[in-house]
């Protein structure tokens, strides 16, 4: 980022109270009127965390092949296999969570289809929005759900002959 829009975003952002404290603009966080895309943001760090903690299950010195696997397992392509795997334990509530995550207007992905992309966007948003509202028992099931579901399908992969 460029110096001048660093500057502009710092500006934007953070301000000074009366006593040289960073104020806050917000006293919490009203997770029904927030962007979808901003749950999606904060689904999308904590499924990076839930991975890379359920790694160190299997590896725990080899950081280069952790660091691959977990952006793999992360990836839109599979956090949509993921979705597609455990969506029928989800929940009327956490169904509209998703569809309101998958329907935001979004950039074009890089790598994984428009679908995939915003399948694994409505993923996300509904992470963010479990996390944001506490929800952090159900939050670990559905995670722990697409983690389950991610590796068994590369597990499958793994297995089939080319």
């Amino acid at each position: 980022m460029k110096f001048l829009d660093r500057q502009k975003r710092v500006a934007m952002m953070f301000e000074e109270d009366e006593r040289g404290r960073i104020r806050q603009r917000y006293d919490g966080v009203d997770v029904k009127t927030l962007n979808p895309l901003v749950a999606a943001y904060v689904g999308d760090a904590y499924f990076h965390l839930f991975v890379r903690g359920r790694l160190l299950s299997y590896e725990q010195s080899k950081v280069q092949a952790l660091n691959q696997c977990s952006a793999q397992i992360v990836s839109a392509v599979w956090q949509a296999q993921a979705y597609r795997a455990i969506k029928s334990v989800l929940n009327a509530e956490e169904q509209s969570v998703f569809r309101r995550g998958r329907n935001a207007p979004s950039h074009a992905p890089r790598v994984a289809s428009v679908q995939e992309y915003h399948i694994s966007t409505g993923f996300e948003a509904l992470l963010g929005t479990l996390y944001l509202t506490g929800k952090f028992d159900r939050l670990q099931d559905v995670a722990e759900a697409a983690f389950q579901a991610i590796v068994r399908q590369m597990m499958t992969d793994r297995q089939r002959p080319k």
